[in-house]
């Protein structure tokens, strides 16, 4: 019998359909809405009346040394992202899936599996991802999410973490994950461990969910069981992907 493997409606689907309606529809609205109600204002005047910038390059010995390639991440994130995926969990396997052509995700086919496509494709669009890097794996009944959605800045990036864990604060999670144990290290990641779904008739689908931004890249990792997962597994997945980035 082939591992259960549920995609999701309510875990990566949710990094991008909360943050359409999240982002969007309450963002965007509040923020014309509050701009509309106000008059005019004249823009300050500049603090210096002209840029400076030296008359010539500075000496060798004078200029700032470059950040060697092992430090600099734009060096790793403007490269193949797929090369910042974590390492699969031991004894995991690739799994099928449609939606990932050798560890790259498109972003329509990505969107279309999520309710609320053309919202969810409207939305990155807009925040201007630039391209997502993903992996699947299974491990007995266990599945496995990975991905990494990297933007055209770090704004784009985010807002859509911080669109997730506004909903993810807010959702039906169980007695042991509330409301969101953060990432360490991250500075604005958390992992979730939300309710499991229940179908007459099936066992229980149990999801685990981390969500943080480091830069330009949005990290959203889940685990999916027929048995209850530990904050630990979500946890050490969630740090050794940081620790890529």
């Amino acid at each position: 019998m082939p591992p259960a493997r549920v995609r999701p409606r309510g875990a990566t689907a949710l990094l991008l359909a909360v943050a359409a309606v999240v982002g969007i529809s309450a963002g965007t609205a509040v923020g014309y809405g509050v701009q509309t109600g106000r008059d005019p204002e004249p823009l300050p005047a500049l603090s210096q009346s002209g840029l400076a910038y030296p008359a010539k390059p500075l000496p060798a010995g004078e200029r700032p040394v470059a950040l060697p390639a092992a430090e600099d991440r734009g060096v790793r994130t403007n490269g193949d992202l797929r090369k910042l995926l974590v390492a699969k969990p031991a004894g995991a396997r690739n799994a099928p899936a449609d939606w990932i052509d050798d560890n790259w995700a498109g972003l329509a086919p990505y969107a279309e599996q999520f309710e609320g496509a053309d919202a969810a494709l409207f939305d990155l669009l807009q925040k201007e991802v630039r391209r997502i890097a993903a992996a699947a794996w299974v491990k007995g009944n266990r599945g496995y999410d990975v991905n990494l959605l990297q933007f055209r800045s770090s704004r784009g990036a985010t807002e859509t973490a911080e669109s997730v864990h506004e909903f993810l604060a807010g959702a039906e999670q169980d007695d042991t994950g509330l409301p969101g144990d953060a990432v360490a290290g991250s500075g604005n990641g958390f992992y979730y461990l939300l309710k499991p779904e229940r179908e007459p008739g099936d066992k229980p689908v149990y999801q685990a969910r981390a969500v943080f931004q480091r830069g330009d890249i949005v990290a959203d990792l889940s685990i999916w069981d027929t048995s209850p997962i530990s904050k630990k597994d979500i946890r050490m997945l969630a740090e050794r992907q940081l620790e890529r980035l």
